[in-house]
């Protein structure tokens, strides 16, 4: 989220646009979920511009902003992560991709059975839905998310993970003293180190790829 309606329709198509020449820039099938986050969170920033100009409430922007940040966002990390790590790696990134099924089922849960409401604050959105455990669903989903960034293989990632973490703890911070909310700028960041990942991740070898058709035809012979 932004400060404003007018900051995060332009950060969120910003965001988007990032997003497009990451995806573009794929070279490894198993990057394209990762690849593609910074379009979902651009997606995130218009869909809350549409709630800012609602004035809040429960409308149908605020449940769409809510479906992606709550049930969405900790199964889409841990398995774009898991996607693009390699064979011997993934077994490791298994525990996040189980807490991010059990929080996304959760919270998909209580946003069937509770509404979610938006109020201005100033410069801030503030979202309200009732969460049993409120606690124990938000370790799961750092778990899920920040943990998956923070246990991947990759430099890139991990940098990622620190990157997401200790923003969100700033960002939360400002949110919470209803400042100004600095949430589109950690999604920018984040974005753009995505697309210098994706860029500078080197096509699959047949080394690398556990299918036949990775497979040298000679080995087996």
């Amino acid at each position: 989220m932004c400060w404003s309606a007018t900051a995060d329709l332009w950060a969120g198509l910003g965001i988007a646009a990032v997003g497009g020449a990451s995806l573009a820039s794929v070279r490894r099938p198993g990057d394209a979920p990762l690849a593609a986050l910074p379009l979902l969170l651009g997606a995130h920033q218009v869909v809350e511009a549409a709630v800012w100009h609602a004035g809040g409430g429960t409308g149908p922007a605020t449940l769409a902003w809510a479906v992606i940040a709550l049930p969405l966002l900790p199964l889409w990390v841990p398995l774009g992560v898991l996607s693009a790590a390699r064979p011997a790696d993934r077994p490791l990134l298994l525990p996040p991709l189980a807490a991010g099924l059990v929080t996304a089922s959760v919270l998909a849960y209580r946003l069937t059975v509770r509404p979610v409401s938006a109020e201005i604050r100033g410069h801030t959105l503030g979202y309200a839905v009732d969460l049993p455990h409120a606690p124990l669903v938000l370790v799961g989903y750092l778990f899920a998310t920040v943990g998956a960034l923070l246990l991947a293989r990759d430099r890139l990632l991990r940098i990622l993970g620190l990157l997401t973490g200790l923003g969100a703890a700033v960002c939360a911070l400002l949110w919470r003293t209803e400042f100004v909310s600095t949430w589109c700028a950690l999604a920018a960041a984040a974005s753009l180190l995505l697309l210098v990942w994706t860029r500078r991740r080197r096509p699959v070898t047949s080394a690398e790829d556990p299918s036949p058709v990775g497979r040298n035809p000679t080995a087996s012979q």
